[in-house]
């Protein structure tokens, strides 16, 4: 079973940055990480679930030029918000996975310490839910806390592993520490990216 609205709202209810997002340097070092895997200057349309307080979006944002984030919590809604107030392209929505999967399509989905929330049943529907939705020249990151998380139905070796058999997409990059995996995939085999930057 996927974890449900009130384990989020316990960690929110007395820190609103209760993964220390903004204050670690091991979660900054991991978002430099994340931005520098991507190989595309500027991606048209990004979808980033499960934003948290926005940390990621902000930088997700400059690379962008439309991001749609969500987040199952309603604080952590509000804080994302805030952090990417005044950025016209962005939009930040309550939703929860993988039942509320926006429309349209995407050249970037970015699967950030998610998917161990999930039971396997739903998290295979988020790979097929990415799969369907991405562009023919579309990626697909993940990136994952490694070791058990009590209470979590899977682990982030567990979410890689159904990544890695189920996503029909070309393996670009595989960074791996002892603490986090870090993975990118495309629907072409080569992500050599000629188009000007965003604007």
């Amino acid at each position: 079973m996927s974890l449900d609205s009130q384990y989020f709202a316990d960690l929110y209810a007395t820190n609103e940055d209760p993964w220390a997002f903004r204050t670690r340097w091991y979660e900054r070092r991991k978002r430099d990480l994340i931005m520098a895997t991507l190989p595309r200057q500027c991606y048209e349309r990004i979808f980033e679930p499960a934003c948290a307080n926005g940390e990621l979006s902000a930088l997700l944002a400059e690379r962008s030029a439309s991001l749609v984030c969500q987040d199952l919590d309603p604080t952590a809604v509000r804080l994302a918000r805030e952090r990417m107030a005044g950025v016209a392209h962005a939009s930040v929505e309550q939703a929860r996975l993988p039942g509320d999967w926006p429309g349209g399509s995407f050249d970037l989905i970015v699967l950030g310490e998610v998917g161990y929330y999930l039971d396997p049943t739903d998290w295979l529907q988020v790979i097929e839910q990415s799969v369907a939705s991405l562009t023919y020249d579309g990626g697909l990151l993940a990136c994952h806390w490694r070791h058990p998380i009590a209470g979590c139905p899977q682990d982030g070796r567990e979410v890689h592993d159904l990544l890695s058999k189920h996503l029909p997409l070309y393996p670009v990059v595989r960074h791996e520490e002892a603490d986090f995996l870090l993975e990118y995939w495309s629907c072409q085999p080569s992500v050599i990216d000629l188009d000007e930057p965003c604007l």
